[in-house]
């Protein structure tokens, strides 16, 4: 345990944690305990170290003792001599303590150790803590040092698992670049030429086999196939078709760098919320859509179907590994790191159509029961099921097009009767008691025009709110022929609103707006309480409401929206607590 500072403070914390590790002996194996300054080890013997290291290290704006062990592992970091996995053998965790008087320089030096040690190969035991002299320091050590100290008796916390290295950056313009798949290609997979005669007459024979008339087992919507293109674009695939995925806007959170917009317009935190599909097939082939086209595509469910609770546990059990993997990533905040271990928000959507899953009903109930709220999106193919939902903490339809024409051209459905079924999905949406939602992606030269139409079908559904974003730019995927000149600005999308509420005449208005995500929000004027938007969610309210069996409406749970969230300030959604992260040459 190091330690370094000049009041005696960062030692009488790593005496204090010493005992604590000390405290659970037998749930922790120690050999042995040693805590040292920083200033008496010799700074060589980290490139060869097997112990587990903790540093306790005090920050200051002038010079102090931590300078020469800063100095040192910033030049072997930048060093382009120095191997890149130079600290491979390494374990560690930091814990700063600083003044944040200091503004931007507080635990500066704690944050770059951290940093530049991942870099370096090392594998992170815990995230960084931050612990302020300006508030209650003690107890914030108190509580990393019993999170961490947790987090050493699960066996899996010690096994060497390095962060990946980016070493001609800081690695966060290749992040920020990805697409939110996180995939640069379709991962379709190809048959080599010399294999095509082979397989031919592998079909040949198939269709010649008289089994082949025999009744089939019913099959598995996830081949292996599909598996592999899945797993690749950063799916864990749950059961024979359902998948969990992590958000970058789930990372960001982590890191103190700003939730996504549903945390503007809605109050969801993005690092509580699981990204989940109980279905990867879909009925439509959207232009837009940045999953790549690789899940399959039905009018109906032709697959083996898997029991919700399954599903649920194995989706949950998923996220929350992908949570525990993330505790390596630079800056994730130790605060947000323990949240994240408790789930309260589930956004159906990712590639598919969750409510094509035939017990889509009990799954949602099921997320209640764990006191999960529910924000389901449908693609407006299944009418039906839309009646015939339990109450959603939050319903979505996607709107693509305000004509037929323009639906097949963007949405690519499969059904014939499409646009029937499409009015039928918003007119089923109207009979909702609970919040309801139009989802309208902007594609310019492609349904940006159609505001006319656009305001038939807001008349049609009644929805409680609209959110309007522009189309995401994910590349080429070679199944959509979009490019970054069908991608709107946010000043368009603003005006394409504006000119949607004039038409409206009245009872909807633009309430909030995220500029980072290029999203308005416009809502129905029964939300506008005293002259005080409320689209936020109580959400304890909602499931004492649905736990009570009683009927109720979407005003019985809405919540104050906060100042910062509405539209036209100069905060344009950004949560101010938050801190807003650049790419290089981008401010």
């Amino acid at each position: 345990i190091f330690y370094s500072g000049l009041t005696g403070t960062a030692k009488g914390f790593a005496t204090q944690l010493e005992d604590q590790i000390k405290a659970v002996s037998e749930a922790v194996k120690v050999k042995q305990i040693q805590v040292l300054d920083i200033t008496d080890y010799d700074n060589e013997d980290l490139l060869t170290e097997t112990s587990v290291c903790v540093f306790v290290l005090s920050s200051y704006n002038i010079e102090g003792p931590l300078d020469w062990f800063t100095k040192w592992l910033r030049d072997i970091r930048y060093d382009f001599r120095v191997d890149r996995i130079a600290l491979n053998k390494l374990r560690y965790a930091v814990c700063g303590l600083g003044d944040s008087a200091y503004g931007d320089e507080f635990n500066v030096a704690s944050q770059d150790i951290d940093k530049w040690l991942g870099q370096l190969g090392a594998t992170r035991i815990y995230p960084l803590g931050a612990c302020d002299k300006n508030a209650d320091q003690k107890t914030q050590f108190e509580t990393w040092a019993h999170q961490f100290v947790s987090e050493l008796q699960d066996s899996h916390s010690l096994e060497y698992a390095p962060t990946n290295i980016e070493y001609d950056s800081e690695g966060e313009e290749a992040e920020e670049a990805e697409g939110e798949d996180g995939s640069p290609g379709s991962g379709d997979e190809m048959v080599d030429l010399e294999d095509m005669g082979n397989m031919a007459a592998k079909l040949k024979a198939a269709k010649q086999d008289p089994l082949n008339d025999q009744p089939k087992e019913v099959r598995e919507m996830v081949s292996p196939m599909l598996h592999k293109s899945l797993t690749k674009q950063g799916y864990k695939i749950v059961g024979s078709h359902s998948g969990v995925k992590i958000c970058r806007w789930t990372k960001s959170a982590l890191r103190g760098r700003g939730f996504c917009y549903k945390h503007a317009f809605y109050g969801i935190q993005s690092h509580l919320c699981m990204e989940t599909t109980p279905s990867l097939a879909c009925a439509n082939k959207c232009v837009f859509c940045w999953r790549h086209h690789t899940n399959p595509v039905g009018t109906v469910w032709r697959w083996k179907v898997d029991d919700p609770k399954f599903i649920l546990d194995g989706a949950m059990e998923n996220h929350y590994k992908m949570i525990k993997q993330l505790k390596g990533v630079p800056g994730v905040k130790a605060e947000r790191f323990q949240e994240a271990k408790t789930i309260r928000h589930c956004a159906l959507s990712l590639v598919g159509e969750p409510i094509f899953y035939p017990h889509i009903n009990e799954f949602v109930t099921m997320l209640h029961e764990r006191n999960i709220s529910s924000f389901l999106v449908t693609n407006a193919q299944f009418p039906e099921a839309i009646t015939n939902m339990v109450p959603i903490t939050q319903l979505y339809v996607s709107v693509d097009a305000g004509t037929k024409e323009s639906l097949k051209k963007i949405d690519r459905p499969l059904f014939r009767d499409f646009w029937e079924r499409f009015l039928g999905s918003l007119e089923s949406l109207a009979e909702k008691g609970q919040r309801t939602v139009y989802r309208l992606t902007l594609v310019k030269d492609h349904n940006t025009e159609e505001i006319d139409n656009y305001v038939d079908l807001i008349r049609r559904g009644k929805p409680s709110f609209i959110e309007v974003k522009g189309v995401t730019y994910c590349g080429y995927s070679g199944a959509s022929n979009l490019t970054m000149a069908n991608v709107p600005y946010h000043v368009e999308v603003v005006d394409f609103c504006k000119k949607v509420i004039a038409k409206l005449g009245s009872g909807y208005e633009i309430s909030c707006e995220h500029a980072h995500s290029c999203s308005i929000l416009i809502a129905s004027t029964d939300f506008k309480v005293n002259g005080e938007w409320h689209t936020h969610i109580d959400y304890e309210r909602f499931f004492a409401l649905v736990k009570s069996g009683q009927p109720f409406t979407s005003l019985d749970y809405m919540a104050k929206t906060p100042d910062w969230a509405i539209f036209g300030t100069d905060e344009a959604g950004f949560d101010p607590e938050e801190t807003r992260f650049y790419r290089k040459n981008r401010k």
